[in-house]
């Protein structure tokens, strides 16, 4: 019976205790702040009338923090309109056109809500009008993504059900995802817990990143396509004062995971501390072992130590070892050392 029980736990442990993606790490709290409108209270139509023709989308509205947001003094002004602007008007023309086509059309023309179709600033700056106040969005207006013309509702949405998905590139998958076999959640239940995204990262950012997704596809990469990690485990896409958007600066980034290589170390690799990791590493994907920049190793050091092929000194002269072995056979700690300047130890 013990035997049975064990080898029932070793062949269901996989499908009953099987990582989950991970939420998205949770930022400062978000300060709520009344958005003003150049409306009277009487402008406003109310949630109920807004729920009366787009029922799926105020069910899945319902399910977001947004929906349950309250600006004391201003009870009009909650649920859809927070966003959307005032819709009375909107609402009483839609209403007097009793279904015909003509009459709609015309409606929506002459009483139009705010949509995000409008320019990227106009659309993001909805949304900033509350999450400027959040440490994680605070410099999007100077971030990459804002200086290319991207708002924040071509990665959000506040409602799935209005997502229409572009399938004009084809449903690319790497085999690499299915090797590990990480478990998908639900989409609802992603976009719920993982920052209201239309899609998972990093298919998302591949929409643009077309360079990178290429990179991921190399022999060695980080573990991306295979869900164990995203791409805002090292970026921050609503900007950040530090390159490439990192969420911290140069290497500080990269010691989160290779926490060996953090030192302090007595004697620092000169390297590391000026242009961090990348200066050897490519963070991406390489067909070098090791994510490496060049193929060789010793060629890559040369990149920087060029000095040694005009020194004659032992071990190092014009025929010496370095012309056909691995600098790191005695530089073996090379990232920075506690005992040797010349990472011998």
């Amino acid at each position: 019976m013990g035997h049975a029980v064990l080898l029932a736990l070793i062949f269901l442990a996989p499908k009953t205790f099987a990582q989950k993606l991970p939420e998205a790490t949770q930022g400062p709290s978000v300060a709520s702040r009344a958005p003003e409108f150049a409306a009277l209270p009487s402008e406003f139509a109310g949630p109920e009338r807004c729920t009366s023709c787009h029922k799926e989308v105020a069910a899945e509205y319902g399910k977001t923090s947004h929906s349950k947001l309250v600006f004391p003094g201003k009870d009009y002004l909650h649920g859809c309109e927070s966003c959307h602007g005032p819709a009375k008007a909107h609402a009483d023309a839609i209403q007097a056109a009793h279904g015909d086509d003509t009459a709609t059309a015309k409606a929506l023309t002459d009483h139009p809500v705010f949509s995000f179709r409008g320019s990227a600033a106009e659309n993001a700056a909805r949304c900033l009008t509350c999450h400027i106040s959040s440490k994680q969005q605070e410099f999007f207006e100077h971030s990459e993504h804002a200086g290319h013309g991207i708002s924040c509702n071509q990665c959000h949405t506040a409602h799935l059900v209005e997502e229409v998905k572009d399938h004009s590139r084809g449903n690319l998958i790497y085999p690499q995802a299915h090797f590990f076999q990480v478990p998908r959640l639900p989409d609802e239940t992603r976009w719920l817990h993982n920052s209201l995204l239309k899609q998972a990262e990093p298919t998302l950012c591949f929409t643009c990143h077309l360079t990178i997704q290429a990179k991921f596809a190399l022999p060695e990469h980080h573990r991306v396509p295979e869900g164990l990690i995203k791409c805002s485990d090292c970026h921050n896409p609503h900007g950040t004062e530090n390159v490439a958007s990192l969420n911290k600066l140069a290497s500080e980034t990269c010691v989160n995971c290779q926490v060996e290589k953090r030192g302090p170390f007595v004697y620092e690799h000169p390297a590391v501390k000026v242009e961090g990791c990348v200066s050897c590493h490519n963070p991406h994907g390489s067909t070098n072992r090791m994510l490496l920049v060049r193929r060789e190793a010793r060629q890559l050091c040369l990149q920087c130590h060029s000095g040694f092929h005009a020194q004659t000194p032992v071990p190092h002269s014009r025929l010496g070892f370095q012309t056909s072995g691995e600098c790191v056979r005695c530089h073996v700690t090379v990232h920075g050392s506690n005992f040797d300047p010349f990472f011998l130890q």
